[in-house]
């Protein structure tokens, strides 16, 4: 099978082109896997370095708005998982056009491309913001999207864009939307990971508000691990919610970071809300759990094993500190 992943040497998709190849999704081991990655800031070769000398690896940096190199590099790829995106809310506000251009028109580029070279099956991997806030329950597949900043709304176009070419042409597209994820590999400017190293470095770490937002955590290997379930059993033009079960305010998560680093409070410095501030995320996932899905990796030994492992890969995470990639 040949499998492309646009967004590959990001921080979700590494993991899952890192688990494809290393055996772990059976029925896959023969997969030859295209990573397309236009190495923005967050795309990182060395995320791939583990499995850059495999002989079913193969990389072709460009970025999926191009439509000449779309068509270049589709031909005879069977699935299409879809990372590639602009997803950090920070800078959505401040660079609203970015994010428009690559989650809304890169999505619908991609699917052209794929309806025109015949590709079998492509999964969207999306997000829960795209439902907006929710004050209490659970958002099921169902629920209208009411995205409230500049990058959810981006991705839920690119979700409404994956559900019309199923409507329209009949492409077997799949959507995944995920709660917040936490592994190795994480760029550091999303809170766990930058809380890791400004606290491994000395530094204090921003609270915005009074720290009572609400998300619903995911280890990334058990993310990749519905993804490919989807990609196996999922229905065409259905979307699929891969939720983890346990939701943390961002204070009762600080707390257990400043704890794992063996500091106190006085590393916290509160900072003013940010603009359109969900309060809340919360999935119901029981779409997914019906088809046999469930966390392997509990939030306490995963937060611990992204702690050790920021601790021991200094060398990942140093360079893009100092260089702002």
């Amino acid at each position: 099978m040949r499998i492309l992943v646009a967004g590959g040497a990001g921080f979700i998709g590494s993991h899952y082109v890192r688990s494809m190849l290393s055996g772990a999704y059976p029925g896959y081991e023969d997969a030859h896997v295209t990573v397309l990655d236009k190495l923005t800031y967050a795309g990182n070769p060395a995320n791939l370095h583990p499995v850059g000398a495999h002989p079913h690896f193969a990389f072709v940096r460009g970025d999926i708005t191009d439509a000449e190199l779309l068509a270049n590099v589709m031909p005879g790829q069977e699935v299409i998982v879809n990372f590639a995106a602009e997803t950090h809310v920070d800078r959505s506000i401040t660079a609203a056009g970015d994010f428009a251009v690559t989650n809304v028109l890169g999505t619908q580029r991609l699917l052209q491309a794929a309806l025109d070279a015949g590709v079998r099956t492509i999964v969207q991997v999306s997000t829960d913001e795209v439902y907006g806030s929710i004050a209490s329950g659970s958002w099921t597949e169902s629920e209208p999207l009411l995205p409230n900043s500049p990058y959810s709304a981006a991705k839920a176009g690119a979700d409404l864009l994956c559900r019309a070419y199923h409507r329209t042409y009949g492409l077997d597209v799949r959507v995944t939307r995920c709660c917040n994820n936490y592994g190795p590999y994480q760029y550091p400017e999303k809170l766990i990971p930058l809380f890791i190293t400004n606290l491994i470095d000395g530094r204090r770490v921003p609270l915005y508000g009074d720290g009572g937002h609400v998300r619903e955590w995911l280890h990334v290997d058990d993310h990749c691990r519905g993804i490919q379930l989807v990609l196996d059993k999922g229905t065409a033009g259905e979307v699929y919610n891969i939720g983890g079960g346990v939701e943390l305010s961002n204070r009762e998560l600080t707390g257990r970071l400043l704890a794992a680093l063996g500091v106190g409070e006085e590393m916290v410095t509160r900072v003013p809300d940010r603009l359109g501030h969900d309060r809340r995320y919360a999935l119901n996932s029981g779409r997914i759990r019906s088809m046999g899905y469930e966390p392997r990796v509990s939030f306490d030994r995963g937060l611990a094993e992204v702690v050790r492992w920021y601790r021991d890969h200094q060398s990942w995470w140093r360079p893009l500190r100092q260089t702002g990639r």
